[in-house]
């Protein structure tokens, strides 16, 4: 654009400030994207929140095909467990030696009381909404699947479950 002397400066000003919000969005949005941070002055401003989605299964239950500590490990989403629950053969082929953790923690099942073993996990990624420091436990027997709890899912902005899928925000 020419800036001639016929040029209205309050429709100029206008447009510039315009040109300015998109780029302002266009930067949140590629910061969202990378999982970023912008400090102006005092304040930060955080992405977007973005969204992620667990289909709901023929069995009725949301299953997560989630990257765990770089491996993948099909949790079964439980709101009503307090923490990721680890089978031992999915805690052993992440790494976890559970042949010499310390099962000293209670944990109360619908099968009754069982012991499991405290971990931490670095990070635990279901579509895209990854959490980091999840804490988990391993149990040595009585679980027939891995489950993701409350340690992976409160730490969410939200989760809200739909009759076809649960969507998680970050």
């Amino acid at each position: 654009m020419r800036l001639g002397s016929h040029d209205d400066p309050a429709e100029l000003s206008a447009m510039f400030v315009k040109q300015a919000g998109v780029v302002l969005v266009a930067t949140l949005s590629a910061l969202g994207a990378a999982g970023g941070v912008i400090q102006l002055g005092a304040h930060a401003m955080t992405p977007p929140t973005r969204n992620s989605a667990i289909l709901k299964s023929a069995d009725g239950h949301y299953w997560a095909d989630a990257e765990v500590d770089g491996s993948a490990v099909r949790l079964l989403v439980d709101t009503g467990s307090s923490m990721v629950t680890l089978t031992a053969a999915d805690a052993a082929r992440l790494g976890v030696d559970v042949a010499h953790l310390h099962y000293d923690r209670p944990v109360y099942t619908a099968a009754g009381h069982e012991d499991g073993a405290s971990v931490t996990l670095d990070h635990v990624d279901v579509a895209g909404a990854r959490v980091d420091q999840v804490k988990a436990v391993v149990m040595r027997s009585g679980l027939p699947a891995s489950l993701l709890g409350m340690s992976y899912l409160g730490r969410l902005s939200r989760f809200e479950a739909t009759p076809q899928q649960m969507v998680l925000s970050r």
